[in-house]
């Protein structure tokens, strides 16, 4: 699928480490007090400037085929559709990580997209063009919600692909609502695998609050890219707008257990990320090959961080091209 040009590959990697790591640092944020029982901006002037980053950032991406906004019991959700070079019986699904959007994609949308038709959502609940308009309590709404997605579009199967949160979202659903999901692939999830370090917990805790100075979040962003710097990046700015304007108020993720991973009924590929913070990465591998169906397939990438998906985006693609293929 190519090789990846030096600079696109270092801006790729910056701009995804920001991605990656609000899957917890927000988590302080979700549990704070508020009055409203959905996600919001907290007012207009802040709403107007993701759009403007989100715009912007977008403008990275693949055209779309189609944009659609989808209604669920739980809100309304924004679906991007991109057509691909084959004809692949099966979209992709791109679900990103926490407190990020669609444009995150856009270093791995090319390669991809010789892989097949892709679909990208911007998660209900969190910033981006989604719109939240009834509470999610649980890990049954999460599912819910995305089901209901799935049903509303043409295809009768998706390959499902997830970022950190991304990837629980996804396991989650296949768990749950198991009948849209024909594949599952999971990049470097958290909560899937093994649980948080109580360190990263801990070093998280300054760039949880919108009102601190950015530089605090860029710091623990880069840490988790492992000492990437943050660069004025479109995608960057779009992600910072959102963690400064809009307030989550959604569920914690329930850790999946070894059990019900032994359960999935459907082919799983999971990468993951070896200097990953986001989990002890040789404990993940092990929970992986030991929990996980025996046709399942667990590729470790070494020396990469949790923004793997920036670092590494045409062998990401290349092994879900090998694992779907060999699975018919």
């Amino acid at each position: 699928m190519g090789e990846e040009r030096p600079a696109r590959k270092h801006r790729r990697r910056v701009v995804a480490l920001v991605s990656g790591f609000l899957v917890l640092a927000l988590l302080t944020v979700v549990m704070m007090p508020n009055s409203s029982p959905v996600g919001h901006w907290d007012g207009r002037e802040g709403h107007e400037r993701f759009v403007r980053a989100y715009t912007e950032a977008f403008q990275e991406m693949p055209e779309p085929e189609e944009t659609l906004d989808v209604r669920t019991n739980h809100g309304i959700v924004r679906v991007h559709r991109f057509a691909g070079s084959t004809d692949r019986e099966h979209p992709l699904v791109l679900l990103p990580g926490r407190a990020s959007a669609s444009p995150v994609w856009a270093g791995n949308l090319p390669s991809l997209l010789e892989v097949g038709d892709v679909y990208t959502i911007d998660l209900l609940g969190e910033p981006g063009m989604s719109v939240q308009e009834r509470p999610i309590e649980d890990d049954e709404d999460q599912a819910s919600w995305l089901h209901q997605t799935l049903r509303s579009l043409p295809e009768d199967g998706f390959h499902l692909v997830g970022l950190s949160i991304g990837g629980w979202t996804a396991v989650n659903l296949a768990l749950r609502r198991p009948e849209p999901v024909v594949g599952l692939i999971t990049i470097d999830p958290v909560f899937v695998f093994a649980d948080i370090p109580l360190g990263t917990v801990v070093r998280s805790l300054p760039a949880t609050l919108p009102w601190l100075p950015r530089s605090w979040r860029d710091g623990f962003n880069s840490w988790t890219a492992g000492g990437a710097p943050v660069e004025d990046e479109p995608v960057a700015e779009m992600i910072e707008a959102g963690m400064q304007h809009y307030t989550l108020r959604l569920p914690q993720p329930t850790r999946i257990g070894e059990e019900e991973l032994a359960g999935l009924d459907v082919p799983v590929l999971a990468i993951i990320a070896e200097e990953s913070v986001m989990h002890d990465a040789a404990s993940a591998v092990e929970v992986a090959e030991r929990a996980l169906p025996e046709d399942a397939t667990v590729n470790l990438y070494p020396g990469a961080s949790h923004a793997v998906n920036g670092e590494h985006p045409h062998r990401i693609a290349a092994d879900i091209a090998d694992f779907l293929s060999e699975r018919g």
